[in-house]
């Protein structure tokens, strides 16, 4: 059985930093990827890994303070400079299609169960 556990979330003061992790298990994925949903709000796509290295940032205002990396079958996001507004549930999402390339996080075969960034100001 495929296995996704995120971890790293918390509550943090604005300004704060979070490195988030997702495990992945029981799966070799190609693309491996992170989008966030906030109360009240549409999902959001964040960024995703490939195999080989290149990453993808689908938001261009979170680039600099976002940076996603990958280490076999561990994907990290590790974010900077936290505001209030990036506060939402972070879901890590994988895929073993090379497909996946084509789409984005949401869309992936595979997502775990969240954790959740709390950013008080």
């Amino acid at each position: 059985q495929v296995q996704l556990v995120e971890s790293g979330g918390g509550s943090v003061q604005a300004g704060g930093s979070l490195n988030l992790s997702c495990v992945v298990s029981r799966y070799s994925a190609y693309c491996m990827g992170w989008f966030r949903q906030a109360p009240g709000k549409e999902r959001e796509e964040v960024a995703a890994t490939y195999f080989g290295g290149e990453t993808t940032y689908y938001v261009d205002s979170l680039k600099g303070r976002f940076t996603a990396s990958r280490d076999k079958n561990t994907l990290y996001l590790q974010i900077d400079s936290l505001k209030p507004e990036d506060t939402a549930m972070y879901y890590c999402a994988a895929d073993g299609r090379q497909s996946c390339r084509s789409i984005a996080p949401t869309a992936y075969n595979y997502r775990g169960q969240g954790t959740q960034v709390t950013v008080s100001s």
